[in-house]
């Protein structure tokens, strides 16, 4: 039976402005870094997929790299499109990215003109597209001109394979200057992905008043800071959670006083009648200029627990200081490199 999305998908989901541009995002949007690659089976990402658009998320967020094997988080998304999503491309907002190792030699990652544009052509053929809505600069190339780099999403714009420009990782000064360049020649700086969680904070202090000086939008990765902020580690490190993976999240990273600061977040989260992860989510969109939370899920199941978080209450004052005592640097930025690259 051909998939039919849900005719209320857009009654219950928050859309807020990016930036000063035209383009609504929902409140929450699906990551595809984890749980799409050619590792799981193709009906658990296409469930988790069709159930977040008939609950009214319009964004899914890929990266060429993402897997594993590389491309293939792509390449099971084209699937997705093709079998489901095809109908409503119109209704989506798909964005992809370049700049961390794709495969081998020289050309291979980074920031140069070469391998952003053949990247973006081999992510557009992997999802059988045309366009993606939003192309980013996945992280800043110290050795690369920053000429060159937003001079090729300019290029990706006016050739029509992206709709809009973005970067990831960029420090406030870097993200300043890359809006510039991209200004002068006639292609907005749409949005900033940086990392940020109630453990990961380091986009306050500068970060967020340079993009509302230069009219971007903010979607936020790693809200659950690799799963730091779910009840799942708790009571200690289970087996076989991401953490024993050595995936995204070291067990170096979950440290006494990590684990200590966990906990008390978790009781203000139960004191509220939320999860742990919900309370991160509303946590992390509580600031205005924060256009969306970018989440993952491995079911169906996660994907509506954690997108209830928009049912919640605002966090008052009190609760708002309550987190701060907890909600502090943890160590656990793994993307500083780009981020505090100046």
């Amino acid at each position: 039976m051909s998939y039919l999305a849900d005719s209320a998908r857009y009654d219950q989901m928050t859309y807020r402005r990016t930036g000063r541009s035209g383009l609504k995002l929902p409140a929450i949007s699906l990551g595809l870094w984890h749980n799409f690659g050619g590792d799981r089976p193709y009906e658990l990402g296409r469930g988790i997929a069709r159930r977040a658009f008939d609950l009214g998320v319009t964004h899914f967020d890929l990266a060429n790299n993402y897997g594993p094997p590389y491309g293939s988080a792509e390449i099971t998304f084209g699937r997705i499109l093709k079998d489901d999503l095809r109908p409503y491309r119109d209704e989506l907002v798909i964005s992809t990215k370049a700049g961390y190792d794709m495969w081998p030699g020289p050309y291979g990652e980074w920031g140069s003109r070469k391998y952003l544009l053949s990247s973006l052509d081999q992510s557009l053929t992997r999802m059988g597209l045309d366009y993606v809505d939003i192309f980013y600069s996945h992280r800043f190339d110290p050795e690369t001109p920053l000429e060159e780099t937003m001079g090729a999403l300019v290029s990706a714009v006016q050739q029509g394979k992206a709709l809009y420009a973005g970067v990831s990782s960029y420090s406030p000064a870097k993200t300043r200057e890359a809006a510039e360049l991209l200004r002068s020649a006639g292609v907005p700086l749409l949005i900033h992905q940086p990392s940020y969680s109630m453990l990961n904070r380091w986009i306050e202090p500068e970060l967020l008043d340079t993009l509302e000086e230069v009219g971007a939008g903010c979607i936020a990765f790693s809200p659950l800071a690799q799963g730091m902020l779910t009840d799942r580690y708790l009571d200690g490190i289970p087996e076989g959670s991401r953490a024993t993976q050595g995936k995204s999240l070291s067990t170096d990273l979950l440290t006494d006083e990590n684990l200590a600061r966990v906990r008390a977040l978790n009781e203000i989260a139960r004191s509220r009648g939320q999860s742990l992860a919900q309370l991160a989510l509303t946590w992390t969109i509580r600031d205005p200029r924060v256009t969306s939370a970018l989440i993952g899920a491995s079911s169906v199941e996660q994907l509506e627990q954690n997108l209830a978080a928009l049912q919640a209450p605002p966090l008052t004052d009190d609760e708002l200081a309550e987190i701060d005592q907890h909600a502090v640097e943890s160590g656990i930025d793994l993307w500083a490199p780009s981020s505090q690259a100046d």
